[in-house]
């Protein structure tokens, strides 16, 4: 049955006998099973021993970096092609995008191989893909041709290069963003036909009231004579990118007449912007109204209605619901294949457990392996039951971080010092938090000396002063703390602090020989001196607990502001080409020292005593992909946007304000609207996530083991984080034997990371389902319906 087809691998025969242990190839393929629960992938692949394999390789980092360089590198051939910023012939461009399309195809190929070929022809995402390839090429063959005969062609496919980025598996979130705006689409478009009826009707009263005044605007043309362009003007308005310059006439003329840009404002910029943004976020959170999995107490589920959950408008409940049961799925899956009988029950042996977490999580570290062992196996009875193997995947994806308290190198070649009565004062004083405030006041300081004048020789000698304090403070933490640990992989704010410290002494020194040597100053190196000290003054953001707390959840939330970006991107990219094909070579730069008097029209006639060329945006053109990009950021802050689209209207046509309005409604009343909804719900989920269950049974497991270590000391500065690549496993069976083995090694749960709405909801659902529920059959859960997951008629007492 074809349905049967999309789950996450296709069924295998078990082992013929309970007591026979697995082969290789039936490890590789519940390992498959484990990696893709873990990361929540639901890839149909071939389950024969050869497309386990290809599909393992699939999934290798290498192959998922390879596939990200090859697009990054397509989107990036937009640098070197006419109208280029770095020009290349196009012979250099053509084969370079031709290997691009190579490794794209042969990722498709290499997908094909792990996929039934039924399922494969149904994806549309790999339709999209195939059909952007053969575009791409008879678009290389029909512009090549072109070029050999000197006749200039359009390179449209460029536009579609950005398909590339959204279509791979990889790209998945990049997917759901855009399935985001299209559930949001209907409901934007009824308040957007509302806007446009509002503003034609305010347009239609203007060119009554001001059509035949004989009114002149400051550039001496009619004022609101054409219906066409008082449209433009108060679309304009409404970003309040031409405010009051665009009243200003009629306001002259007779003041009431400024009440009907107040009426208009109040109307359309403050009232329809508004609910512009209240649509987009209701689309996030409407369906809360009629009964919504809501993040209420745990445990709290409620079901009623189709749901929209926040974050991600298109991520209904019956999707989540299928996400849930389709990872059970894998998870049973990958235990009847392992499975062997031990009295009257199936389990799985400890040392094809161990294989199997090796697998899937090569890089984890012996004792982080053998505490999950100890959380899978909790009698120690040499084997795993069901209950806990469907655990193995969440458990993979806490992150664990190992601690190994070393001894000072000082200790170890000088005890008697270092143990000394004056040293262990040091130490007890570093490590307080007096120490940490008295620096905190010295930056403080500092930032004051930044603002005075820089050419006070006090200042400039107090410079050195607060170098030299920064300096001590380091060498006094070096002195404390074990330096490996210190500059260790997780210490991102010593790392900060000490490169900042050095690279401003190194400039300083620079910049004060050079100045000595009286021949010349370098501006370079005073700006790259002041920028440091400046960032000098971040460190105080580590010392503030609120502060601390704000950028931290900000950078958890960054990944998944990442897709927002991917998905800004890919609208930047295809706006630009489309504006490079349209407008490049309208519009020309020239150095402010030139002479030509082309210069002063910005290379076009068309633009002679313009506001564009009074305003002097000669740079703000579409010659290349770099500059198109910075101006499509300008027209994104809508702050005289209105005079570029002048601009460019008149050296092609008026209708070319068309692009510059569809850019501001895509980006800025959409796009905007939706970024700022998603952070909101990003940020509230992020500031109030809760441990989940399998986070507390490690964190009970370790203080179990007598090796725990809180969150709170290692920010204080009382353990430092150092992953040991020698650390070795627990090893005993009494409580003292665990902590000999230990030799040094704690462990803790590390910070909270950002989930995704998704992830989180699905993590609910997860909880939700009883350990010994299998859920339901495969075909059903791939055929879940909304009916299946709200009552008939709902009520309060069942929605709850």
């Amino acid at each position: 049955m074809p349905g049967a087809h999309r789950a996450a691998g296709l069924h295998r025969p078990h082992p013929s006998s309970p007591e026979e242990p697995p082969a290789q190839e039936d490890l590789l393929l519940a390992a498959a099973y484990v990696s893709d629960a873990q990361y929540n992938r639901n890839v149909p692949f071939e389950t024969s021993p050869q497309a386990v394999r290809l599909y393992h390789f699939y999934n290798h980092w290498t192959m998922r970096a390879a596939t990200y360089f090859f697009i990054w590198g397509d989107l990036a051939l937009a640098l070197f092609e006419e109208p280029a910023l770095f020009p290349l012939p196009f012979l250099a461009t053509s084969i370079a995008e031709v290997l691009c399309l190579t490794a794209f195809s042969g990722r498709l190929v290499h997908f094909a191989k792990v996929t039934p070929q039924m399922v494969f022809w149904k994806d549309t995402k790999n339709i999209c893909i195939v059909v952007t390839i053969v575009l791409t090429l008879i678009d290389l063959i029909i512009y090549g041709s072109l070029e050999a005969v000197n006749i200039h062609g359009v390179r449209w496919s460029r536009a579609l290069r950005p398909v590339f980025l959204i279509n791979f598996p990889e790209s998945r979130q990049i997917r759901r963003a855009f399935r985001s705006i299209r559930n949001t689409l209907p409901d934007i478009l009824y308040v957007f036909l509302l806007f446009i009826f509002s503003m034609l009707i305010f347009s239609l009263m203007a060119l009554k009231l001001f059509g035949d005044r004989g009114l002149k605007t400051v550039e001496g043309s009619p004022y609101f004579t054409n219906i066409l362009d008082i449209a433009f003007e108060l679309y304009v308005l409404v970003t309040t990118a031409n405010s009051p310059d665009v009243m200003m006439p009629a306001y002259e003329f007779n003041w009431w007449y400024s009440l009907y840009f107040i009426t208009y404002i109040i109307i359309n910029t403050y009232i329809f912007m508004s609910v512009f943004l209240a649509v987009v976020y209701n689309n996030y959170r409407k369906h809360l109204k009629r009964g919504v999995w809501t993040c209420l107490p745990p445990g709290a589920l409620f079901l009623t209605t189709r749901v929209i959950l926040p974050g991600f408008p298109h991520l209904h409940l019956n999707e989540i619901r299928t996400l849930a049961y389709l990872k059970r799925h894998k998870m049973i899956e990958a235990f009847n294949i392992l499975k062997v009988k031990v009295g009257t029950e199936f389990v799985v042996k400890e040392a094809q457990w161990r294989q199997l977490a090796k697998i899937v999580a090569p890089d984890i570290s012996s004792s982080h392996l053998e505490l999950l062992l100890r959380i899978s196996d909790e009698g120690q009875k040499g084997y795993v039951d069901k209950m806990n193997f469907l655990r193995l995947a969440d458990l993979l994806n806490i992150q664990v971080v190992t601690i190994n308290i070393k001894r000072h190198p000082l200790e170890a070649w000088m005890p008697r010092v270092y143990q000394s009565s004056p040293s262990l004062l040091v130490q007890k004083v570093v490590r307080h938090r007096i120490f940490v405030w008295v620096y905190d006041v010295i930056i403080l300081i500092n930032a004051i000396f930044i603002a005075l004048d820089e050419k006070n020789p006090l200042i400039s000698y107090a410079e050195w002063l607060f170098l030299s304090l920064y300096i001590i403070e380091i060498l006094l933490k070096l002195y404390t703390y074990e330096p490996r640990a210190y500059f260790g992989r997780k210490q991102f704010w010593n790392w900060f602090d000490t490169l900042i410290i050095i690279a401003a002494l190194v400039a300083t020194v620079a910049n004060t020989t050079i100045q000595s040597a009286r021949k010349y100053n370098s501006q370079q190196i005073l700006d790259i001196v002041l920028i440091l000290r400046i960032l000098r003054l971040l460190r105080i953001i580590v010392s503030i607990q609120r502060f601390r707390v704000i950028v931290t959840t900000l950078i958890n939330i960054g990944p998944t502001m990442l897709t927002f970006g991917g998905l800004v991107l890919v609208v930047y990219y295809v706006f630009a080409i489309i504006g490079m094909e349209v407008f490049h070579g309208k519009v020309h730069f020239f150095d402010p020292s030139s002479t030509s008097p082309d210069a002063l029209e910005c290379g076009n006639p068309a633009l002679k005593d313009s506001a564009f060329a009074r305003g002097r945006y000669c740079r703000n053109n579409f010659n290349d992909l770099a500059a198109s990009l910075i101006l499509l950021t300008e027209l994104t802050v809508v702050n005289q946007w209105h005079v570029l689209a002048d601009g460019f209207a008149l050296v092609t046509h008026q209708a070319s304000k068309l692009y510059f309005i569809g850019f501001h409604v895509v980006v800025v009343i959409l796009i905007v609207n939706i970024f700022i909804a998603f952070i909101l719900e990003a940020f509230f989920v992020a500031y109030s996530l809760e441990k989940s269950e399998v986070e507390t049974a490690i964190e009970k497991k370790i203080q179990e083991l007598g090796v725990g270590v809180q969150e709170e000391e290692v920010q204080d500065g009382k353990l430092i984080d150092n992953v040991d690549a020698k650390d070795s496993g627990f090893s005993g069976d009494d409580g003292d034997n665990k902590r000999k083995a230990l030799k040094g090694l704690y462990f803790r749960i590390a910070s909270k990371k950002y989930k995704t709405v998704d992830a989180l909801l699905q993590q609910m659902f997860e909880s939700e389902i009883a350990p010994e529920d299998e859920g339901p059959s495969l075909e059903e859960i791939l055929n879940f319906s909304p009916s299946d997951i709200h009552p008939k008629n709902p009520s309060f007492e069942n929605s709850a």
